[in-house]
């Protein structure tokens, strides 16, 4: 049986690549509204009553009019923005974190932000077997692809070549940082320091880890089994190699949904740092869409993902 999807802003970099995902597939039949009905509130409302599935690819408040519009429709709904990542009645749509089960049930799902899938992945599972403490000031340092920020930034950056980083959430604000804080049930908020760079597409974060001073923090060994053993039944989480000396984003990289997870240490083990490495519009979004779409629909989890 074929289910009907209609992606609600998808002329936008994100709802680009779930079109290019899903297009071929049988199992699947796109809704499209021309450009000159795609933001006409009766199309779209229209659109919502005729789809099995909806994904949100829009700014926040106009996610949130989105929900109004199908508000009375019997469309399941996966919401690509920041606006109900931490709202009651909505599954967070990590399904190696928050649950493959959850996911799939759920008529409601909001889909992780980008520097949120690495920074989650990496410390969630660690503060919930209680080998980091959950009451840690921790900080997080990230770098992305422009293409994070939409066309504008994408813009931006290439008539700019002279732009090495942007560094910039300087007011410590971040919109991803209340997820980061509830996913993990952290004490108090992370420190959060995210970066542009000069690439289209991937991303680095990082969480530095002063263990000799953090009560009742495990090894660095400990950590890295753990990780490992958490995401062994997952094709898109895995723990990576050990790094021959260093870790590169490649300006070329290419379309991924894998998310690589890495454990380092110092030779005393009195520090780490634990890195996510990953596609921002892959498990940062497209690709994160696509894979909870397919666990609500009812079909493999890895179904038109680059893994």
């Amino acid at each position: 049986m074929t289910a009907s999807v209609f992606i609600d802003g998808a002329v936008g970099t994100t709802g680009l690549e779930i079109v290019e995902r899903l297009q071929g597939r049988d199992e699947f039949s796109l809704i499209v509204l021309d450009d000159d009905r795609r933001k006409n509130a009766d199309a779209r409302r229209e659109a919502f009553h005729s789809a099995d599935f909806a994904v949100l690819c829009l700014p926040d408040d106009a996610a949130r009019e989105a929900v109004t519009l199908a508000a009375d429709a019997s469309v399941r709904i996966i919401d690509a923005s920041t606006a109900h990542r931490v709202a009651d009645g909505w599954v967070y749509g990590f399904p190696e974190v928050c649950g493959r089960d959850a996911v799939a049930s759920a008529c409601r799902v909001s889909n992780p932000g980008c520097y949120s899938t690495g920074f989650i992945a990496l410390v969630a599972p660690l503060v919930r077997a209680g080998l980091l403490p959950a009451d840690w000031p921790y900080t997080c340092n990230a770098v992305s692809g422009y293409s994070g920020g939409g066309k504008a930034m994408i813009a931006r950056f290439e008539a700019d070549p002279d732009i090495a980083w942007r560094g910039y959430a300087l007011g410590l604000g971040h919109k991803h940082v209340p997820e980061m804080q509830r996913w993990c049930d952290l004490a108090t908020a992370p420190l959060f320091t995210p970066a542009v760079i000069p690439a289209h597409r991937g991303m680095v974060v990082e969480v530095p880890l002063p263990l000799s001073a953090m009560s009742g923090a495990a090894a660095p060994d400990a950590l890295r089994a753990h990780l490992r053993d958490f995401y062994a039944g997952s094709n898109v989480v895995r723990l990576g190699e050990q790094p021959d000396g260093e870790i590169l984003l490649r300006g070329s990289m290419q379309p991924s949904d894998r998310l690589e997870l890495h454990v380092l240490a110092s030779s005393d083990c009195s520090q780490a740092r634990l890195v996510a490495v990953l596609d921002n519009l892959g498990k940062g979004a497209s690709g994160a869409a696509v894979q909870n779409l397919n666990l609500m629909a009812g079909l493999p989890e890895t179904a038109g993902l680059r893994v």
